[in-house]
């Protein structure tokens, strides 16, 4: 029985999540890809609440036409700069499921170019 592309990440993902956590002072980077955009989430998951995000969806990307490569990069200086103002210097990287490879790599160096720390 073969699983899906979807059931396959779902398993990892959920092997990773078994050993990741987030705290107040050291969240969880959630990364999440999608087709067209990409997504990074600070959460907190002793509270369950989530301390910020980042995506290649907002304002500030909207007339932005660079490859979804960069547009990754950008996401993690991006949600850097939030955690910074939220006095966040650390946090534990959650890949999602996904290789850490292409926009996942990419949004990781940016988080790291930006001050993160993991």
């Amino acid at each position: 029985m073969a699983l899906t592309k979807y059931e396959r990440r779902n398993r990892i993902r959920m092997r990773i999540r078994k050993i990741v956590s987030g705290t107040t002072e050291n969240p969880r980077l959630s990364v999440f890809r999608s087709n067209k955009a990409i997504y990074a989430q600070l959460i907190n998951d002793l509270t369950g609440e989530t301390i910020a995000h980042a995506s290649s969806n907002d304002k500030n990307f909207a007339d932005l036409t660079d490859s979804k490569v960069e547009m990754a990069k950008r996401v993690g200086i991006l949600i850097a700069e939030r955690a910074q103002s939220k006095s966040i210097s650390t946090c534990t990287f959650d890949r999602g499921g996904y290789l850490y490879h292409g926009r996942v790599k990419s949004l990781a160096e940016g988080a790291r170019e930006g001050g993160l720390k993991f």
